[in-house]
């Protein structure tokens, strides 16, 4: 943030970024965030977040970026952290074809609680042997109306394109 940010009050925009454990929302995140990527990560505990200042259309808004825990464990508790979204990242490893089919789960999960959000859907790990063909999740993204893209947290790829499509679909609503 530049010193003359420091002092701007900004529009403020709850995203979600979901999916199973391991999928890699917190690399995701951090590589957008902080410009970095650890190779072995600790587990998300219910739900942390990060703070960044984009432009949408010409207007700076502050995306408040939520980085909802994946294990079941953490169920009971977390739509009380979807409430307020206004955009949702669905994000699946490649290389799981389980973490896809549960991205339907996630949705209706989310979509209960923050019916209005928009939805985009998120293949990471793209750098590593894929085992979910692209063509699938695109297919499913489509008949839901959602934008498709797909990002490695380790390379970089599509990181930036992934965060502003989430930017985008939250600033409707901000």
């Amino acid at each position: 943030m530049s010193p003359s940010q420091d002092t701007q009050v900004f529009p403020i925009a709850k995203v979600v970024v979901a999916g199973d454990g391991g999928a890699g929302k917190t690399s995701l995140i951090r590589r957008y965030c902080a410009g970095m990527f650890e190779e072995s990560r600790v587990m998300t505990i219910g739900v942390d977040f990060q703070v960044k200042i984009v432009e949408v259309n010409g207007r700076a808004i502050k995306l408040s970026i939520w980085d909802i825990a994946g294990q079941d464990r953490f169920g009971s508790f977390r739509d009380t952290f979807y409430r307020g979204a206004q955009a949702v990242a669905l994000v699946y490893d490649v290389t799981d074809v389980l973490s896809m089919n549960n991205l339907i789960n996630w949705q209706r999960e989310i979509a209960k609680v923050a019916p209005r959000a928009g939805f985009c859907v998120v293949g990471n790990k793209i750098d590593l042997h894929r085992v979910v063909p692209r063509s699938a999740a695109e297919e499913w993204a489509g008949a839901l109306g959602f934008p498709y893209l797909e990002t490695s947290a380790k390379t970089a790829d599509g990181v930036e394109e992934f965060f502003l499509t989430l930017a985008r679909l939250a600033a409707r609503l901000v």
